[in-house]
Protein backbone atom coordinates (compact mmCIF):
# COMPACT_ATOMS: atom_id res chain seq x y z
CA UNK A 1 0.00 0.00 0.00
CA UNK A 2 1.15 3.37 -0.99
CA UNK A 3 1.44 5.82 1.86
CA UNK A 4 1.67 9.83 1.59
CA UNK A 5 4.88 10.85 3.10
CA UNK A 6 3.02 14.40 4.18
CA UNK A 7 4.43 15.73 7.26
CA UNK A 8 1.94 15.20 10.11
CA UNK A 9 3.24 16.15 13.66
CA UNK A 10 3.87 12.63 15.88
CA UNK A 11 5.26 14.83 18.83
CA UNK A 12 3.10 14.00 21.07
CA UNK A 13 2.90 10.20 20.25
CA UNK A 14 4.81 7.89 23.10
CA UNK A 15 7.90 5.93 22.69
CA UNK A 16 7.94 2.39 21.30
CA UNK A 17 9.75 1.66 23.84
CA UNK A 18 8.10 2.46 26.81
CA UNK A 19 6.13 0.42 29.26
CA UNK A 20 2.61 1.80 28.52
CA UNK A 21 3.83 1.91 24.78
CA UNK A 22 0.61 -0.24 23.44
CA UNK A 23 -2.50 1.52 25.44
CA UNK A 24 -1.21 5.58 25.46
CA UNK A 25 0.43 4.71 21.91
CA UNK A 26 -3.08 3.27 20.66
CA UNK A 27 -5.07 5.82 22.45
CA UNK A 28 -2.56 8.90 20.49
CA UNK A 29 -3.34 7.41 16.81
CA UNK A 30 -6.86 7.08 17.17
CA UNK A 31 -6.77 10.63 18.32
CA UNK A 32 -4.93 12.05 15.62
CA UNK A 33 -7.15 10.24 13.35
CA UNK A 34 -10.59 11.62 14.83
CA UNK A 35 -8.61 15.22 14.06
CA UNK A 36 -7.31 14.49 10.53
CA UNK A 37 -10.35 12.48 9.92
CA UNK A 38 -11.34 15.19 6.82
CA UNK A 39 -7.67 15.27 5.45
CA UNK A 40 -7.50 12.21 3.38
CA UNK A 41 -3.29 12.67 2.67
CA UNK A 42 -3.19 13.26 7.05
CA UNK A 43 -4.99 10.46 7.43
CA UNK A 44 -2.12 7.90 4.93
CA UNK A 45 0.54 9.95 6.96
CA UNK A 46 -0.59 8.22 10.28
CA UNK A 47 -1.05 5.30 9.02
CA UNK A 48 2.19 5.23 7.76
CA UNK A 49 3.68 5.77 11.05
CA UNK A 50 1.38 3.05 12.51
CA UNK A 51 2.70 0.58 10.42
CA UNK A 52 6.65 1.66 11.22
CA UNK A 53 5.38 0.97 15.37
CA UNK A 54 3.75 -1.77 14.58
CA UNK A 55 -0.01 -0.95 15.76
CA UNK A 56 -1.62 -1.04 12.43
CA UNK A 57 -2.76 -4.47 13.34
CA UNK A 58 -4.23 -3.29 16.63
CA UNK A 59 -7.60 -3.94 15.65
CA UNK A 60 -9.10 -0.82 17.51
CA UNK A 61 -6.44 1.44 15.09
CA UNK A 62 -7.18 -1.01 12.10
CA UNK A 63 -10.66 -0.06 12.83
CA UNK A 64 -10.74 3.50 13.15
CA UNK A 65 -8.15 3.73 9.79
CA UNK A 66 -10.60 1.86 7.87
CA UNK A 67 -13.58 4.00 8.77
CA UNK A 68 -12.12 6.86 7.85
CA UNK A 69 -10.95 6.31 5.25
CA UNK A 70 -14.78 5.34 4.29
CA UNK A 71 -15.69 8.40 5.59
CA UNK A 72 -13.87 10.30 2.86
CA UNK A 73 -14.53 7.87 0.13
CA UNK A 74 -10.95 6.62 -0.23
CA UNK A 75 -12.41 3.24 -0.84
CA UNK A 76 -9.09 1.60 -2.44
CA UNK A 77 -7.08 2.33 0.83
CA UNK A 78 -9.73 1.05 2.77
CA UNK A 79 -9.55 -2.24 0.87
CA UNK A 80 -6.22 -2.48 0.70
CA UNK A 81 -5.94 -1.84 4.51
CA UNK A 82 -8.79 -4.74 4.97
CA UNK A 83 -6.58 -6.96 3.01
CA UNK A 84 -3.58 -6.75 5.22
CA UNK A 85 -5.60 -7.01 8.59
CA UNK A 86 -4.63 -10.63 10.51
CA UNK A 87 -8.16 -11.77 11.55
CA UNK A 88 -9.95 -8.79 10.24
CA UNK A 89 -13.21 -8.63 13.26
CA UNK A 90 -17.13 -8.37 12.43
CA UNK A 91 -16.64 -4.37 12.86
CA UNK A 92 -14.09 -4.02 10.38
CA UNK A 93 -16.53 -6.32 7.79
CA UNK A 94 -19.47 -3.76 8.41
CA UNK A 95 -17.41 -0.97 8.66
CA UNK A 96 -15.92 -1.66 5.10
CA UNK A 97 -19.40 -3.03 3.84
CA UNK A 98 -20.77 0.06 4.91
CA UNK A 99 -18.26 2.21 2.77
CA UNK A 100 -19.29 0.83 -0.38
CA UNK A 101 -23.23 1.32 -0.14
CA UNK A 102 -22.55 5.09 1.57
CA UNK A 103 -20.31 6.26 -1.40
CA UNK A 104 -22.43 4.75 -4.48
CA UNK A 105 -19.93 1.80 -4.80
CA UNK A 106 -22.78 0.06 -6.41
CA UNK A 107 -21.14 -0.81 -9.63
CA UNK A 108 -18.69 -2.33 -7.79
CA UNK A 109 -20.44 -5.35 -6.48
CA UNK A 110 -17.50 -7.67 -7.31
CA UNK A 111 -16.17 -5.98 -4.09
CA UNK A 112 -19.22 -7.42 -2.34
CA UNK A 113 -19.22 -10.74 -3.51
CA UNK A 114 -15.25 -10.73 -2.45
CA UNK A 115 -16.13 -9.62 0.97
CA UNK A 116 -19.07 -11.83 1.57
CA UNK A 117 -16.63 -14.52 0.38
CA UNK A 118 -14.09 -13.74 3.13
CA UNK A 119 -17.33 -13.37 5.56
CA UNK A 120 -18.19 -16.78 4.96
CA UNK A 121 -14.62 -17.90 5.67
CA UNK A 122 -14.38 -16.39 8.59
CA UNK A 123 -16.93 -18.03 10.05
CA UNK A 124 -19.05 -14.46 10.40
CA UNK A 125 -21.28 -15.17 7.87
CA UNK A 126 -24.28 -15.34 10.40
CA UNK A 127 -23.66 -11.83 12.24
CA UNK A 128 -26.57 -9.59 11.59
CA UNK A 129 -25.37 -6.52 11.48
CA UNK A 130 -22.71 -7.88 8.61
CA UNK A 131 -25.75 -9.61 6.47
CA UNK A 132 -28.00 -6.19 6.81
CA UNK A 133 -25.07 -4.19 5.45
CA UNK A 134 -24.65 -7.03 2.56
CA UNK A 135 -28.36 -7.01 1.53
CA UNK A 136 -28.15 -3.41 1.80
CA UNK A 137 -25.14 -3.28 -0.60
CA UNK A 138 -26.41 -6.06 -3.28
CA UNK A 139 -29.88 -4.23 -3.45
CA UNK A 140 -28.41 -0.91 -3.83
CA UNK A 141 -26.68 -2.56 -6.28
CA UNK A 142 -29.39 -3.62 -8.40
CA UNK A 143 -28.75 -7.30 -7.71
CA UNK A 144 -31.48 -8.72 -5.92
CA UNK A 145 -31.11 -12.04 -6.65
CA UNK A 146 -27.88 -11.57 -4.49
CA UNK A 147 -29.58 -9.16 -1.85
CA UNK A 148 -32.47 -11.87 -1.37
CA UNK A 149 -30.17 -15.14 -1.04
CA UNK A 150 -28.15 -12.95 1.73
CA UNK A 151 -31.19 -12.04 3.24
CA UNK A 152 -33.31 -15.71 3.22
CA UNK A 153 -29.72 -16.94 4.59
CA UNK A 154 -30.28 -15.09 7.59
CA UNK A 155 -30.94 -16.59 10.56
CA UNK A 156 -33.31 -13.94 12.50
CA UNK A 157 -35.04 -12.11 9.41
CA UNK A 158 -35.92 -8.89 11.94
CA UNK A 159 -38.10 -5.89 11.28
CA UNK A 160 -34.62 -4.02 9.96
CA UNK A 161 -33.14 -6.31 7.74
CA UNK A 162 -37.01 -6.59 6.31
CA UNK A 163 -37.49 -2.99 5.79
CA UNK A 164 -34.00 -2.61 4.35
CA UNK A 165 -34.80 -5.90 1.28
CA UNK A 166 -38.70 -3.94 0.90
CA UNK A 167 -36.58 -0.49 0.17
CA UNK A 168 -34.14 -2.34 -2.28
CA UNK A 169 -37.09 -4.49 -4.18
CA UNK A 170 -38.70 -0.87 -4.31
CA UNK A 171 -35.61 0.58 -5.65
CA UNK A 172 -35.22 -1.92 -8.67
CA UNK A 173 -39.10 -1.67 -9.01
CA UNK A 174 -40.29 -4.90 -8.31
CA UNK A 175 -43.22 -4.53 -6.13
CA UNK A 176 -44.67 -7.51 -6.30
CA UNK A 177 -41.37 -8.75 -4.40
CA UNK A 178 -41.57 -5.86 -2.01
CA UNK A 179 -44.89 -7.01 -0.89
CA UNK A 180 -44.15 -10.98 -0.37
CA UNK A 181 -41.10 -9.67 2.47
CA UNK A 182 -43.89 -7.24 3.92
CA UNK A 183 -46.19 -10.42 4.34
CA UNK A 184 -43.42 -12.64 5.66
CA UNK A 185 -42.97 -10.31 8.00
CA UNK A 186 -43.72 -11.19 12.07
CA UNK A 187 -43.56 -8.04 13.29
CA UNK A 188 -43.81 -4.67 11.27
CA UNK A 189 -42.74 -1.69 12.73
CA UNK A 190 -44.10 1.97 11.48
CA UNK A 191 -41.05 2.87 8.89
CA UNK A 192 -41.66 -0.71 7.34
CA UNK A 193 -46.00 0.19 7.33
CA UNK A 194 -45.33 3.89 6.03
CA UNK A 195 -42.65 2.42 3.50
CA UNK A 196 -45.17 -0.03 1.78
CA UNK A 197 -48.70 1.91 2.47
CA UNK A 198 -47.16 5.94 1.39
CA UNK A 199 -45.24 3.59 -1.01
CA UNK A 200 -48.90 1.53 -2.81
CA UNK A 201 -51.74 2.74 -1.40
CA UNK A 202 -52.95 5.87 0.46
CA UNK A 203 -51.64 8.30 -1.40
CA UNK A 204 -52.34 6.99 -4.51
CA UNK A 205 -55.86 6.34 -3.33
CA UNK A 206 -55.88 10.12 -2.28
CA UNK A 207 -54.43 11.61 -5.51
CA UNK A 208 -56.73 9.23 -7.60
CA UNK A 209 -59.72 10.60 -5.46
CA UNK A 210 -60.55 6.50 -4.54
CA UNK A 211 -61.94 6.27 -1.09
CA UNK A 212 -60.37 4.21 1.24
CA UNK A 213 -62.18 1.52 3.12
CA UNK A 214 -62.49 -0.23 6.94
CA UNK A 215 -59.83 -2.88 5.44
CA UNK A 216 -57.05 0.12 4.05
CA UNK A 217 -57.78 1.81 7.70
CA UNK A 218 -56.98 -1.19 9.58
CA UNK A 219 -53.88 -1.55 7.88
CA UNK A 220 -53.04 2.11 8.17
CA UNK A 221 -54.00 2.23 12.22
CA UNK A 222 -51.04 0.08 12.64
CA UNK A 223 -48.66 2.91 13.06
CA UNK A 224 -47.78 4.28 16.31
CA UNK A 225 -47.49 7.70 16.44
CA UNK A 226 -50.55 9.16 17.77
CA UNK A 227 -50.75 12.43 15.47
CA UNK A 228 -50.94 10.17 12.72
CA UNK A 229 -53.34 7.62 14.42
CA UNK A 230 -55.58 11.02 15.56
CA UNK A 231 -55.40 11.99 11.51
CA UNK A 232 -56.80 9.08 10.39
CA UNK A 233 -59.40 8.22 12.90
CA UNK A 234 -60.55 11.73 12.07
CA UNK A 235 -60.21 11.08 8.23
CA UNK A 236 -62.69 7.95 8.82
CA UNK A 237 -65.23 10.03 10.70
CA UNK A 238 -64.64 12.55 7.23
CA UNK A 239 -65.73 8.98 5.15
CA UNK A 240 -68.14 8.08 7.22
CA UNK A 241 -66.75 4.71 8.02
CA UNK A 242 -68.39 2.85 10.60
CA UNK A 243 -66.29 1.71 13.47
CA UNK A 244 -67.53 -1.65 14.01
CA UNK A 245 -65.51 -4.32 16.22
CA UNK A 246 -62.98 -4.80 13.06
CA UNK A 247 -62.37 -1.41 12.60
CA UNK A 248 -62.73 -0.89 16.85
CA UNK A 249 -59.79 -3.13 17.62
CA UNK A 250 -57.42 -1.44 15.21
CA UNK A 251 -58.19 2.01 17.09
CA UNK A 252 -58.11 0.49 20.45
CA UNK A 253 -54.71 -0.77 19.79
CA UNK A 254 -53.30 1.89 17.97
CA UNK A 255 -54.38 4.35 21.17
CA UNK A 256 -53.06 2.14 23.21
CA UNK A 257 -49.62 1.95 21.99
CA UNK A 258 -49.28 5.45 21.61
CA UNK A 259 -50.18 6.28 25.60
CA UNK A 260 -53.74 7.40 25.30
CA UNK A 261 -55.54 4.98 27.03
CA UNK A 262 -58.78 6.97 27.86
CA UNK A 263 -59.34 7.32 23.79
CA UNK A 264 -59.29 3.64 23.80
CA UNK A 265 -61.21 3.22 26.70
CA UNK A 266 -63.76 5.64 25.26
CA UNK A 267 -64.10 3.38 21.84
CA UNK A 268 -64.46 0.21 23.75
CA UNK A 269 -67.62 1.51 25.35
CA UNK A 270 -69.19 2.93 22.04
CA UNK A 271 -68.70 -0.56 20.45
CA UNK A 272 -72.48 -2.02 20.30
CA UNK A 273 -71.49 -6.00 19.25
CA UNK A 274 -67.90 -6.73 20.84
CA UNK A 275 -66.22 -10.22 19.62
CA UNK A 276 -62.96 -11.93 21.51
CA UNK A 277 -60.46 -9.14 19.38
CA UNK A 278 -62.25 -6.29 20.86
CA UNK A 279 -61.89 -7.19 24.34
CA UNK A 280 -58.13 -8.93 23.54
CA UNK A 281 -57.43 -5.37 22.25
CA UNK A 282 -58.93 -3.64 25.20
CA UNK A 283 -57.44 -6.18 28.14
CA UNK A 284 -53.97 -6.00 26.41
CA UNK A 285 -54.03 -1.96 26.57
CA UNK A 286 -55.03 -1.96 29.73
CA UNK A 287 -52.23 -4.07 31.28
CA UNK A 288 -49.93 -2.25 29.93
CA UNK A 289 -50.24 0.77 31.16
CA UNK A 290 -50.85 -0.76 34.60
CA UNK A 291 -54.42 -0.76 34.82
CA UNK A 292 -54.75 -4.18 36.40
CA UNK A 293 -57.63 -4.50 38.47
CA UNK A 294 -59.91 -2.93 35.42
CA UNK A 295 -57.99 -5.33 32.82
CA UNK A 296 -58.98 -8.91 35.26
CA UNK A 297 -62.66 -7.30 35.44
CA UNK A 298 -62.98 -6.58 32.05
CA UNK A 299 -62.16 -10.63 31.58
CA UNK A 300 -64.77 -11.31 34.41
CA UNK A 301 -66.85 -9.65 32.05
CA UNK A 302 -66.27 -11.43 29.08
CA UNK A 303 -66.83 -14.23 30.09
CA UNK A 304 -70.60 -13.30 31.89
CA UNK A 305 -71.14 -12.32 28.31
CA UNK A 306 -70.38 -15.53 27.04
CA UNK A 307 -67.22 -14.36 24.62
CA UNK A 308 -64.97 -17.22 24.68
CA UNK A 309 -61.03 -16.06 25.27
CA UNK A 310 -58.41 -17.65 22.88
CA UNK A 311 -54.78 -17.54 24.05
CA UNK A 312 -54.13 -14.15 23.46
CA UNK A 313 -56.96 -12.99 25.87
CA UNK A 314 -54.72 -15.00 28.55
CA UNK A 315 -51.44 -13.43 27.87
CA UNK A 316 -53.40 -9.50 28.10
CA UNK A 317 -55.11 -10.97 31.75
CA UNK A 318 -51.88 -12.74 32.94
CA UNK A 319 -49.22 -9.38 32.29
CA UNK A 320 -51.97 -7.42 34.33
CA UNK A 321 -51.97 -9.95 37.14
CA UNK A 322 -48.09 -9.65 36.54
CA UNK A 323 -48.17 -5.76 36.67
CA UNK A 324 -50.17 -5.52 39.48
CA UNK A 325 -49.01 -8.25 41.86
CA UNK A 326 -52.14 -10.22 41.92
CA UNK A 327 -50.24 -13.33 42.07
CA UNK A 328 -52.89 -15.23 43.59
CA UNK A 329 -55.51 -14.45 41.57
CA UNK A 330 -52.79 -14.67 38.54
CA UNK A 331 -52.06 -18.26 39.05
CA UNK A 332 -56.24 -18.85 39.29
CA UNK A 333 -56.54 -17.91 36.10
CA UNK A 334 -53.54 -19.62 34.78
CA UNK A 335 -54.93 -22.68 36.28
CA UNK A 336 -58.60 -21.73 34.28
CA UNK A 337 -56.95 -22.28 31.05
CA UNK A 338 -56.65 -25.84 30.49
CA UNK A 339 -59.31 -27.00 33.31
CA UNK A 340 -62.28 -24.69 32.11
CA UNK A 341 -61.59 -23.20 28.65
CA UNK A 342 -59.91 -26.26 27.40
CA UNK A 343 -56.63 -24.37 26.22
CA UNK A 344 -52.88 -25.51 26.50
CA UNK A 345 -50.70 -23.04 28.03
CA UNK A 346 -47.69 -22.06 26.05
CA UNK A 347 -44.67 -20.30 26.48
CA UNK A 348 -45.50 -16.63 26.77
CA UNK A 349 -48.02 -18.05 29.61
CA UNK A 350 -45.70 -20.05 31.22
CA UNK A 351 -43.67 -16.79 30.78
CA UNK A 352 -46.20 -14.16 32.52
CA UNK A 353 -46.71 -16.91 35.12
CA UNK A 354 -42.73 -17.01 36.17
CA UNK A 355 -42.76 -13.08 36.20
CA UNK A 356 -45.68 -12.89 38.42
CA UNK A 357 -43.91 -15.39 40.78
CA UNK A 358 -40.58 -13.24 40.56
CA UNK A 359 -42.10 -9.69 41.22
CA UNK A 360 -43.98 -10.69 43.83
CA UNK A 361 -39.99 -12.08 45.25
CA UNK A 362 -41.16 -15.84 45.28
CA UNK A 363 -38.24 -16.20 43.24
CA UNK A 364 -37.73 -20.54 44.45
CA UNK A 365 -40.92 -20.90 43.09
CA UNK A 366 -40.58 -19.49 40.12
CA UNK A 367 -37.44 -21.55 39.59
CA UNK A 368 -38.53 -24.57 40.22
CA UNK A 369 -41.82 -23.72 38.39
CA UNK A 370 -39.47 -23.76 35.30
CA UNK A 371 -38.14 -27.21 36.09
CA UNK A 372 -42.03 -28.61 36.04
CA UNK A 373 -43.33 -26.72 33.06
CA UNK A 374 -43.72 -28.79 30.07
CA UNK A 375 -41.75 -26.10 27.71
CA UNK A 376 -38.43 -25.47 27.11
CA UNK A 377 -37.70 -21.74 28.91
CA UNK A 378 -36.77 -19.01 27.09
CA UNK A 379 -34.41 -15.47 27.54
CA UNK A 380 -37.82 -13.96 27.81
CA UNK A 381 -38.83 -16.31 30.79
CA UNK A 382 -35.32 -15.95 32.13
CA UNK A 383 -34.25 -12.19 32.62
CA UNK A 384 -37.22 -10.63 34.04
CA UNK A 385 -36.67 -13.98 36.18
CA UNK A 386 -32.91 -12.49 36.56
CA UNK A 387 -34.20 -8.51 36.98
CA UNK A 388 -36.45 -9.58 40.05
CA UNK A 389 -33.44 -11.32 41.74
CA UNK A 390 -31.41 -8.37 41.45
CA UNK A 391 -34.66 -6.39 42.65
CA UNK A 392 -35.07 -8.87 45.84
CA UNK A 393 -31.09 -9.33 46.03
CA UNK A 394 -31.26 -12.89 45.68
CA UNK A 395 -28.05 -13.94 44.88
CA UNK A 396 -28.37 -17.73 44.96
CA UNK A 397 -31.49 -17.89 42.68
CA UNK A 398 -29.80 -14.80 40.61
CA UNK A 399 -26.86 -17.08 39.78
CA UNK A 400 -28.72 -20.29 39.11
CA UNK A 401 -30.72 -18.10 36.25
CA UNK A 402 -27.74 -16.46 34.92
CA UNK A 403 -26.09 -19.64 34.39
CA UNK A 404 -29.06 -20.95 33.06
CA UNK A 405 -29.37 -18.08 31.16
CA UNK A 406 -25.46 -18.24 29.62
CA UNK A 407 -25.13 -21.45 28.92
CA UNK A 408 -27.88 -23.14 27.65
CA UNK A 409 -30.02 -20.38 25.30
CA UNK A 410 -29.02 -18.48 22.69
CA UNK A 411 -29.37 -14.72 23.66
CA UNK A 412 -29.51 -11.39 22.09
CA UNK A 413 -27.92 -8.36 23.24
CA UNK A 414 -30.58 -7.37 25.80
CA UNK A 415 -29.75 -10.90 27.49
CA UNK A 416 -26.45 -9.94 27.63
CA UNK A 417 -26.55 -6.66 29.10
CA UNK A 418 -29.18 -8.41 31.77
CA UNK A 419 -26.67 -10.64 33.19
CA UNK A 420 -23.74 -7.82 32.83
CA UNK A 421 -26.05 -5.52 34.89
CA UNK A 422 -26.75 -8.31 37.13
CA UNK A 423 -23.05 -8.74 38.01
CA UNK A 424 -22.07 -5.43 38.21
CA UNK A 425 -25.16 -4.99 40.62
CA UNK A 426 -23.36 -7.27 43.05
CA UNK A 427 -20.09 -5.17 42.13
CA UNK A 428 -18.60 -8.70 40.88
CA UNK A 429 -17.01 -6.14 37.62
CA UNK A 430 -14.61 -9.28 36.59
CA UNK A 431 -17.91 -11.36 35.93
CA UNK A 432 -19.90 -7.96 34.50
CA UNK A 433 -16.37 -7.59 32.01
CA UNK A 434 -16.54 -11.80 31.29
CA UNK A 435 -19.82 -10.95 29.91
CA UNK A 436 -19.02 -8.09 27.49
CA UNK A 437 -15.99 -9.61 26.28
CA UNK A 438 -18.48 -12.84 25.10
CA UNK A 439 -20.56 -10.53 23.46
CA UNK A 440 -17.67 -8.93 21.61
CA UNK A 441 -16.00 -11.80 20.39
CA UNK A 442 -19.55 -12.91 19.31
CA UNK A 443 -19.86 -9.56 17.13
CA UNK A 444 -23.11 -8.86 19.47
CA UNK A 445 -23.59 -5.39 19.68
CA UNK A 446 -25.59 -3.53 22.71
CA UNK A 447 -28.47 -1.55 21.52
CA UNK A 448 -28.00 1.83 22.83
CA UNK A 449 -30.70 3.54 24.80
CA UNK A 450 -33.01 5.78 22.59
CA UNK A 451 -35.98 7.81 23.58
CA UNK A 452 -38.19 9.73 21.05
CA UNK A 453 -41.27 12.28 22.04
CA UNK A 454 -43.70 13.83 20.00
CA UNK A 455 -43.84 17.69 19.37
CA UNK A 456 -45.59 19.40 16.56
CA UNK A 457 -46.27 15.94 15.14
CA UNK A 458 -42.83 15.39 14.67
CA UNK A 459 -40.97 12.65 16.28
CA UNK A 460 -37.38 13.82 17.72
CA UNK A 461 -34.84 11.60 18.82
CA UNK A 462 -32.47 11.77 21.66
CA UNK A 463 -29.26 9.34 22.58
CA UNK A 464 -27.34 9.33 26.22
CA UNK A 465 -26.04 13.19 25.93
CA UNK A 466 -27.42 14.14 22.99
CA UNK A 467 -26.28 17.18 21.13
CA UNK A 468 -27.64 16.82 18.07
CA UNK A 469 -31.11 19.11 17.84
CA UNK A 470 -31.83 22.42 17.81
CA UNK A 471 -33.09 23.45 21.19
CA UNK A 472 -30.03 21.82 23.07
CA UNK A 473 -29.29 24.74 25.10
CA UNK A 474 -32.57 25.43 26.24
CA UNK A 475 -33.12 22.03 27.37
CA UNK A 476 -29.52 21.23 28.88
CA UNK A 477 -30.68 24.38 30.94
CA UNK A 478 -33.87 23.55 32.05
CA UNK A 479 -32.33 19.70 32.96
CA UNK A 480 -29.84 21.52 35.13
CA UNK A 481 -32.72 23.51 36.70
CA UNK A 482 -34.55 20.24 37.43
CA UNK A 483 -31.13 18.68 39.00
CA UNK A 484 -30.88 22.11 41.10
CA UNK A 485 -34.74 21.08 42.26
CA UNK A 486 -35.51 17.98 42.61
CA UNK A 487 -32.71 17.64 45.36
CA UNK A 488 -34.89 19.89 47.46
CA UNK A 489 -37.55 16.62 46.90
CA UNK A 490 -35.47 14.57 48.18
CA UNK A 491 -33.91 13.48 45.33
CA UNK A 492 -30.93 11.13 45.90
CA UNK A 493 -29.07 10.33 42.22
CA UNK A 494 -29.00 6.27 42.33
CA UNK A 495 -25.76 5.60 41.52
CA UNK A 496 -26.14 2.24 41.68
CA UNK A 497 -28.16 1.82 38.40
CA UNK A 498 -24.60 3.14 36.97
CA UNK A 499 -23.54 0.27 36.16
CA UNK A 500 -19.46 0.74 35.68
CA UNK A 501 -16.70 0.51 38.14
CA UNK A 502 -16.25 4.36 38.14
CA UNK A 503 -16.42 6.62 41.13
CA UNK A 504 -20.13 7.93 41.92
CA UNK A 505 -19.59 11.82 41.06
CA UNK A 506 -19.18 10.21 37.07
CA UNK A 507 -22.24 7.96 37.47
CA UNK A 508 -24.19 10.73 38.54
CA UNK A 509 -23.11 12.53 35.45
CA UNK A 510 -24.00 9.16 33.49
CA UNK A 511 -27.50 9.32 35.33
CA UNK A 512 -27.79 13.05 34.95
CA UNK A 513 -27.72 12.87 30.76
CA UNK A 514 -30.38 9.78 30.05
CA UNK A 515 -32.07 9.90 27.21
CA UNK A 516 -35.06 9.86 28.56
CA UNK A 517 -34.26 13.21 30.57
CA UNK A 518 -33.37 15.01 27.34
CA UNK A 519 -36.54 13.99 25.96
CA UNK A 520 -38.58 15.42 28.39
CA UNK A 521 -36.72 18.35 29.18
CA UNK A 522 -36.79 19.31 25.20
CA UNK A 523 -40.85 18.50 25.65
CA UNK A 524 -41.10 21.12 28.75
CA UNK A 525 -39.35 23.73 26.46
CA UNK A 526 -41.18 23.14 23.24
CA UNK A 527 -44.71 22.74 24.46
CA UNK A 528 -47.37 25.18 26.44
CA UNK A 529 -47.51 24.51 30.01
CA UNK A 530 -49.59 21.84 31.61
CA UNK A 531 -49.69 19.67 28.66
CA UNK A 532 -48.87 15.68 28.32
CA UNK A 533 -45.92 14.76 27.21
CA UNK A 534 -45.27 11.39 25.71
CA UNK A 535 -42.23 9.66 25.59
CA UNK A 536 -41.36 6.28 23.83
CA UNK A 537 -37.77 4.53 25.47
CA UNK A 538 -36.53 1.30 23.63
CA UNK A 539 -35.23 -0.45 26.68
CA UNK A 540 -36.34 -0.60 30.39
CA UNK A 541 -36.58 2.60 32.25
CA UNK A 542 -33.80 1.99 35.41
CA UNK A 543 -34.56 2.96 38.87
CA UNK A 544 -33.16 6.50 38.71
CA UNK A 545 -35.04 7.72 35.97
CA UNK A 546 -37.86 6.37 37.17
CA UNK A 547 -37.47 8.11 40.56
CA UNK A 548 -36.60 11.73 38.74
CA UNK A 549 -39.53 11.69 36.67
CA UNK A 550 -42.13 11.52 39.28
CA UNK A 551 -40.69 14.54 40.81
CA UNK A 552 -40.24 16.09 37.79
CA UNK A 553 -44.54 15.79 37.12
CA UNK A 554 -44.76 17.17 40.40
CA UNK A 555 -42.48 19.79 40.19
CA UNK A 556 -43.97 20.94 36.51
CA UNK A 557 -47.09 20.07 37.12
CA UNK A 558 -47.17 18.04 33.91
CA UNK A 559 -48.47 14.55 33.22
CA UNK A 560 -45.33 12.51 31.85
CA UNK A 561 -46.04 8.94 30.01
CA UNK A 562 -43.20 6.89 29.64
CA UNK A 563 -43.36 3.69 27.58
CA UNK A 564 -40.44 1.27 28.23
CA UNK A 565 -40.24 -1.87 26.84
CA UNK A 566 -42.30 -3.26 29.02
CA UNK A 567 -45.42 -1.17 29.68
CA UNK A 568 -46.57 2.59 30.09
CA UNK A 569 -45.76 4.61 33.34
CA UNK A 570 -48.13 7.48 34.08
CA UNK A 571 -45.86 9.94 35.87
CA UNK A 572 -48.05 12.62 37.99
CA UNK A 573 -47.88 14.66 41.31
CA UNK A 574 -45.33 12.81 42.13
CA UNK A 575 -46.61 9.58 41.65
CA UNK A 576 -46.30 6.56 39.24
CA UNK A 577 -49.14 4.39 37.83
CA UNK A 578 -46.95 1.22 38.09
CA UNK A 579 -46.98 2.29 42.21
CA UNK A 580 -43.02 1.37 41.54
CA UNK A 581 -43.63 -2.25 40.63
CA UNK A 582 -42.64 -2.99 37.08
Amino acid sequence: MIISTVPITTANLPNPRSNSHDSNLRKAIISLLHKNRKNPKHVQSIHGHAIKTRTSQDPFVAFELLRVYCKVNYIDHAIKLFRCTQNPNVYLYTSLIDGFVSFGSYTDAKCGKEVNGLVLKSGLGLDRSIGLKLVELYGKCGVLEDARKMFDGMPERNVVACTVMIGSCFDCGMVEEAIEVFNEMGTRNTVCWTMVIDGLVFRQMQVKGVEPNEVTFVCVLSAWELWLGRWIHAYMRKCGVEVNRFVAGALINMYSRCGDIDEAQSLFDGVRVKDVSTYNSMIGGLALHGKSIEAVELFSEMLKERVRPNGITFVGVLNACSHGGLVDLGGEIFESMEMIHGIEPEVEHYGCMVDILGRVGRLEEAFDFIGRMGVEADDKMLCPLLSACKIHKNIGIGEKVAKLLSEHYRIDSGSFIMLSNFYASLERWSYAAEVREKMEKGGIIKEPGCSSIEVNNAIHEFLSGDLRYPERKRTYKRLEELNYLTKFEGYLPATKVALHDIDDEQKELALAVHSERLAICYGLVSTEAYTTLRVGKNVRICDDCHAMNKLIAKITRRKVVVRDRNRFHHFKNGECSCKDYW
